[in-house]
């Protein structure tokens, strides 16, 4: 049955209250490799609590409202969702610690067709529950691959721009660990997928897989060594195309298209793969 995009757009989607502490914010860091190098000292800023940051790209664990999709009545085939595109806007540095409030809607739909599928849009606002002040604005483009032929529109607003011609200015790599997934999942997504390899298996890998948004942020751990060392609170934007998983232990490269003062155009390989696993990544900071 076609879905109801009027349903959709209006559906209340209860709001979240999170809290967490400096435990959480290691956590997270080294859920995405900072402290590999034990004499690192820009990356052991997140994982030492005497002087701790928090990694940027940790505002897409908070208020994480859970399988919405699946639990409240959206009409949507919730098992044949992947997740495809996300963007992170921070107006201002994370807190190591506290309480925030995340408040998600669903802001625009694309159908793609009965055989090709749908687009939902989907926005996450997160704001310090003390101050009301807002932290960050979270985007994710959900491709609901059985959804599509509900007589919607065929494009929207909210599309990410493309790689620059020629070649990158700048490669990097930033190795993962084989454990990665496994501590990553910690900070909220216990997805069998990436950690059980039965599971995997029955999803057509050979093993489990790290999760996407551990890969979107590795690449903020990579962008901030490269662009803006030692500077987490330079950061104001990522985004980026998920093309395919990362398995953990894998080393992802990074190509750099460096723009216009404090923004940079990105994508992120497996290269003993051939594999692009991130496309169309697009990186901004104060300089």
């Amino acid at each position: 049955m076609a879905i109801d995009p009027d349903r959709l757009l209006a559906l209340d989607i209860p709001d979240v209250r999170h809290s967490f502490g400096w435990k959480d914010t290691i956590t997270y860091a080294l859920g995405l490799g900072f402290g590999m190098d034990p004499l690192d000292a820009d990356e052991l800023r997140f994982v030492d609590e005497t002087k701790l940051s928090a990694v940027p790209t940790m505002a897409n664990v908070l208020a994480y409202p859970g399988f919405w999709m699946r639990d409240l009545d959206t009409g949507l085939d919730w098992v044949r969702i992947v997740h495809g595109e996300q963007s992170m806007q921070l107006f201002q540095p994370l807190p190591t610690e506290g309480t925030v409030i995340g408040k998600t809607r669903i802001v625009d739909l694309v159908d793609k067709g009965a055989d090709r599928g749908a687009l939902v849009f989907v926005e996450r606002a997160i704001s310090d529950e003390a101050s009301g002040e807002a932290l960050a604005l979270l985007r994710q483009t959900v491709f609901c691959r059985a959804d599509g032929g509900f007589g919607g529109k065929r494009s929207s607003a909210y599309q990410l721009k493309k790689l620059p011609e020629g070649g990158p200015d700048q490669t990097i790599e930033v190795p993962t660990h084989s454990q990665m997934a496994l501590i990553y999942r910690l900070s909220g997504d216990l997805n069998p997928l990436h950690s059980d390899p039965e599971v995997a298996r029955k999803a057509g890998f050979d093993r489990p897989i790290l999760h996407g948004l551990a890969t979107f942020g590795v690449a903020c751990r990579g962008l901030m060594k490269a662009l803006c060392p030692g500077e987490p609170e330079a950061i104001t934007r990522l985004e980026g195309r998920f093309s395919a998983p990362v398995f953990p232990g894998e080393t992802i490269s990074f190509d750099i298209w460096k723009l216009a003062d404090g923004e940079a155009a990105f994508r992120a390989r497996v290269a003993a793969r051939e594999a692009t696993v991130l496309s169309n990544g697009r990186f901004n900071f104060r300089k």
